[in-house]
């Protein structure tokens, strides 16, 4: 009998791709903080996240419609809408939970190991 990680793991595997995939979407924003008229984008986690319950979307990669367009609370007069401190702060977040969700599986694989092993 064959173990299907993919039912083993649940919904924590698609949560670290997308704390991933968000990861680069304001790794994106924070590299482009000068040039003018960039617009800062984000990712609904909560949303894309229950669309993965729901079972609507079997994959979880972004694609250019999952992305958000970010609303300044002090425009810049060049056009750009990345405001650094905010961008800093949902990285941090992010990254906060991202390692949340990792430790979740490793619990789950190690779990899966003593089964494994018998123990």
């Amino acid at each position: 009998m064959s173990i299907d990680f993919k039912n083993a793991l649940g919904v924590h595997a698609d949560a670290l791709n997308l704390r991933a995939e968000r990861t680069k979407v304001l790794a994106a924003n924070i590299a482009n903080e000068s040039t003018p008229g960039y617009t800062a984008r984000d990712v609904d986690f909560g949303a894309m996240m229950q669309e993965r319950i729901d079972g609507e979307n079997g994959e979880l990669s972004l694609g250019d419609g999952e992305a958000l367009y970010r609303v300044p609370f002090h425009p810049s007069a060049d056009g750009n809408t990345v405001e650094i401190g905010v961008e800093q702060a949902a990285f941090s977040q992010n990254a906060s939970d991202f390692q949340t969700s990792l430790t979740f599986v490793n619990m789950q694989l190690r779990g899966l190991a003593k089964a494994i092993n018998g123990q």
